[in-house]
């Protein structure tokens, strides 16, 4: 079999010295790592069968860098919203406040605009009080932006403020900055702290297996399809036709599906497909029609890009910004159906935001809690450069190095992606 290596030694600004101010704290043990077994089938960034690699443990540790009690930290939130956001900046007040007696946590708002003076954004001092309920709302409390910043005025902004530690809350983009701020503020040579927790509602953050999130939307998503069904199937010649998101990776799409078992047709940006033609889409809902009468259609927003013949721009953060794939859909299947001298009944629903805007439920709530709990154990520990996730079924720390190179996406020679085919049956009609 095949090996791929990579680093996941975690950057420390020195060595703890301090006793840890937790009490009764179940203490990691650093000189024992964390053993994985990972294969391509999971994680697609291996480029490997299979690799055995040990991960540093998250959680607190026996011996504290900072002086916890003077700590100052930050939370910032950027990119686009997802369930769970709230509640990671709630887990981290109060894992600092209660166990840490951290006195002072400060919400930099509108993402790394924040940071730059001449945007003029306030900045939000954070207490177990201002953050008690925020955990009932969807979307950040501290507001978010799109597109990177200038490093050297991050820092600025960070020495200014008397900042120990920068907790960053964001997708891909926000990583890749984070890693920036890390650069500069070596070069300084300054003790700050930078921790990532990633955060993606597409589950598409490179070696990050479940983003949190991630659960919430599916189940949003599953609650969709189905009302696509009954709309399907309470009308002669029904089509259900779902849009979900997914700009490069389509596990929503897929996860939703294998939720539902009714979905016919999954289309994802990761499996190429043709609308005209033999074994092309239109023909195979038409063939579906006539069998069963009714059809429904799951297709990520990232899906048949390459059919609509335009350009991709992309957005400051530098995502793909998508043309209308299912506008495209809709019309031809119209007008196929209506060269063919056939009956079709289109029903077109596009849930996108209502999933994202959405409060997390209890899964991602705990998984949530674990992400802002083990993010202020390594940060008081002195841990920098750096991102808490839970791999597999354990909870570690990975560089952001890691997390920063490329997007993850779904594997379609993987197990898991037979089993998605095997829920829609598309191979009988796409062939």
């Amino acid at each position: 079999m095949k090996h791929f290596d990579f680093v996941t030694k975690i950057p420390n600004l020195g060595q703890p010295k301090i006793h840890s101010p937790l009490k009764g704290a179940r203490f990691v043990d650093e000189s024992s790592p964390t053993t994985l077994m990972l294969t391509s089938g999971e994680l697609t960034e291996l480029n490997a069968d299979v690799l055995q690699k040990d991960f540093e443990k998250a959680g607190p540790r026996e011996r504290v860098y900072f002086d916890t009690s003077k700590a100052r930290c930050a939370i910032v939130t950027c990119g686009g919203i997802c369930p769970g956001i709230n509640d990671v900046i709630r887990a981290i007040v109060h894992e600092a406040h209660y166990h840490y007696g951290v006195r002072h946590v400060l919400g930099i708002t509108n993402g790394l605009r924040g940071f730059i003076p001449e945007y003029g954004y306030d900045i939000k001092e954070l207490t177990p009080d201002t953050v008690s309920h925020i955990h009932q709302f969807g979307g950040t409390i501290l507001g978010s932006s799109r597109g990177l910043q200038d490093s050297v005025e991050i820092v600025d902004s960070l020495e200014r403020l008397n900042i120990n530690v920068l907790f960053v809350i964001g997708g891909d983009g926000a990583m890749r900055a984070a890693k920036s701020i890390v650069n500069e503020v070596s070069a300084r040579k300054r003790n700050i702290a930078i921790i990532g927790i990633p955060k993606t509602i597409d589950n598409d953050i490179n070696f990050i297996t479940r983003s949190f999130g991630f659960d919430t939307a599916v189940e949003k998503a599953a609650e969709a399809i189905q009302c696509a069904h009954v709309e399907a199937t309470g009308v002669d010649m029904g089509v259900g036709l779902v849009k979900l998101m997914g700009r490069e990776a389509g596990f929503i799409a897929a996860q939703a599906t294998l939720a539902m078992q009714e979905v016919n047709f999954l289309l994802v940006p990761e499996q190429p497909f043709s609308l005209a033609g033999e074994g092309g889409l239109l023909e195979a809902v038409e063939n579906r029609l006539k069998a069963r009468k009714h059809a429904i259609i799951v297709c990520a927003e990232g899906a048949g890009q390459d059919l609509l013949g335009t350009e991709i721009e992309r957005d400051p953060s530098g995502n793909p910004k998508l043309g209308d794939i299912c506008g495209l859909i809709v019309s031809q299947l119209e007008d196929y159906a209506q060269a063919k001298d056939f009956e079709i009944n289109i029903k077109f629903i596009d849930p996108s935001y209502l999933i994202r805007s959405v409060p997390a439920n209890a899964g991602d709530r705990v998984y949530c809690g674990f992400l802002g709990q083990n993010a202020v154990h390594a940060a008081m520990a002195g841990k920098t450069g750096m991102v808490v996730s839970r791999l597999k079924s354990s909870m570690v720390h990975l560089p952001l190095d890691l997390v920063a190179t490329e997007r993850r996406r779904i594997n379609i020679n993987s197990d898991w992606w037979s089993s998605v085919m095997e829920a829609t049956g598309q191979h009988e009609y796409l062939k």
